[in-house]
């Protein structure tokens, strides 16, 4: 009888500890779906880290800054002109992030001539390139031309997008116009390294 007493308080005792475990994975459980849906969140509708891979826009952002891009802007204030921008490249089963500058909007007529931009027939500056870069790739350049001569018009929900550093950028003189679906968020706040802190333009 003594020995079914024992047992019985035995497997009490293991039932309670059980159900204290069990508390206590319930809890972290909650935890990590919670996180995990406030982080999805953030990302969804807020902000979009970002992590800069390749030299597409060099230098106004560099290969390995970490940082992060906007989404909120993109849906109260669009998409507009010269805004930096992360696009969805589809590449195979893995989707692609790439970031790059819009150039041209919806209807727009593109022509690059003699390294001038220009937006349906006006000359466009561009001042957001570094001059002293242009010039130094300019000379290594085949063409002598930082960005070679094309002429594009864009179709309703076409956005043109390139990279600041035109020689070596695949943007969509490669891939072609993104559509405002695939502009993924806006702009870029490098968070490190930290001498590259800030808001890039």
């Amino acid at each position: 009888m003594a020995l079914k007493e024992r047992l019985k308080d035995y497997v009490a005792v293991d039932l309670l500890w059980l159900m204290m475990l069990w508390e206590d994975i319930k809890e972290i459980i909650i935890t990590v779906v919670i996180t995990f849906l406030v982080a999805l969140a953030v990302q969804t509708f807020f902000f979009k880290p970002v992590i800069v891979d390749g030299t597409s826009m060099y230098p106004t952002v560099n290969d390995g800054d970490v940082g992060f891009s906007s989404v909120v802007q993109k849906n109260v204030a669009g998409i507009n002109r010269f805004d930096i921008v992360v696009v969805s490249l589809d590449s195979g089963e893995k989707e692609k992030l790439l970031i790059k500058r819009v150039i041209g909007l919806p209807g727009d007529s593109i022509e690059f001539k003699n390294d001038q931009l220009y937006i349906n027939g006006e000359m466009m500056s561009q001042d957001f390139l570094d001059e002293e870069y242009v010039k130094n790739q300019k000379e290594i350049s085949s063409s002598g031309l930082f960005t070679n001569d094309f002429t594009i018009v864009l179709g309703e929900d076409e956005y043109f997008c390139m990279g600041d550093n035109r020689l070596v950028s695949a943007d969509s003189r490669v891939y072609g116009a993104f559509s405002k679906e695939k502009i993924q968020s806006i702009g870029i706040f490098v968070l490190y390294p930290l001498q590259f802190f800030g808001n890039k333009k």
